[in-house]
């Protein structure tokens, strides 16, 4: 049955891995609380920061599985479910991922067709995936790998008469087109949240969801705020001030992700092996020092809060 998602924070979920690279169950259960007490309205698991890519099928299921087992039924959780060579295969796991509970399968648009490939052929694929997955609600993730794909407003149009599109992570960095989004999808049960801090505000002022953004692996308390209070004009300065500090650190904050995000968390109480299977580079005494000096202002904010 088709739903709508809640509005707020739907953090992008890191993995927590044991130092010889295999999952930490454990640790992720403990995470997964950790994202629900810091306020999340929802989880997105299995995603890249989750470094799906690197996690073979049966770890991506017992991924999300874990997570599911843990909310027990709190928040909602969507996961990524477009996995396999084939569009039947790609159907068949995301129907395993529907059936552990998800309330949305999360549609990589870049992997149902090629680069030079146009939106009618996009369109199709989805639609043999949609026969193949029926009553499976769904959503889009514009991840930036293998390569960057965006839903465009007319594919947008297309597909929310199904009624089973209701979750779309927005990579665009392009406010107009996001205040597009917002203005055909309101009408529906679509939910859109931003992933671009840097005009996180004003998507919230024209009427996202929430964000689904990576510095909620750094700052939730932060963002989890932002969402609430963003039209609040009694602290509209704590705003300019959050939205600022995450536009002035954009560029420490990606270097070296997630391990940066691992190493933030890791210093700021949580237990968090700094162990990651994707390639990002080492993280240097440069990089620990710049992370350091993101903790003091991060918390400070906080505790201006």
């Amino acid at each position: 049955m088709s739903k709508s998602l809640p509005k707020g924070f739907i953090p992008v979920m890191l993995t927590p891995f044991h130092s010889d690279g295999s999952i930490d169950v454990d640790a992720l259960s403990v995470l997964t609380e950790q994202y629900i007490s810091w306020g999340a309205a929802g989880l997105f698991a299995n995603c890249l920061s989750s470094e799906m890519f690197e996690l073979t099928q049966n770890e991506r299921l017992q991924l999300v599985e874990t997570v599911l087992k843990t909310v027990d039924g709190r928040i909602p959780v969507v996961a990524t479910g477009t996995f396999g060579k084939t569009i039947e295969e790609m159907a068949d796991f995301s129907n395993q991922v529907w059936q552990l509970g998800v309330d949305a399968v999360i549609v990589l648009n870049n992997l149902l067709v090629d680069e030079e490939e146009g939106d009618e052929v996009f369109l199709e694929r989805l639609k043999d995936w949609m026969q193949l997955t029926p009553g499976v609600n769904f959503g889009f993730y514009e991840c930036p790998v293998p390569y960057k794909r965006l839903i465009s407003s007319k594919v947008l149009q297309t597909l929310l008469p199904s009624g089973r599109f209701i979750y779309h992570k927005d990579t665009s960095l392009a406010l107009e087109q996001i205040k597009e989004k917002v203005q055909i999808s309101k009408n529906g049960n679509l939910g859109i949240y931003d992933a671009y801090m840097v005009h996180a505000v004003a998507s919230l002022h024209a009427g996202v969801n929430g964000l689904s953004c990576i510095q909620g692996n750094f700052f939730p308390e932060l963002i989890v705020w932002l969402c609430k209070n963003f039209d609040n004009p009694d602290v509209k300065k704590n705003v300019e001030a959050i939205q600022s500090f995450f536009i002035e650190t954009m560029d420490v904050i990606h270097h070296t992700y997630p391990i940066s995000a691992k190493y933030v968390l890791s210093k700021r109480g949580f237990d968090f092996n700094l162990t990651t299977r994707r390639e990002v580079g080492e993280l240097t005494v440069e990089q620990k020092s710049k992370l350091d000096d993101l903790i003091t202002k991060g918390e400070y904010l906080i505790d201006q809060l």
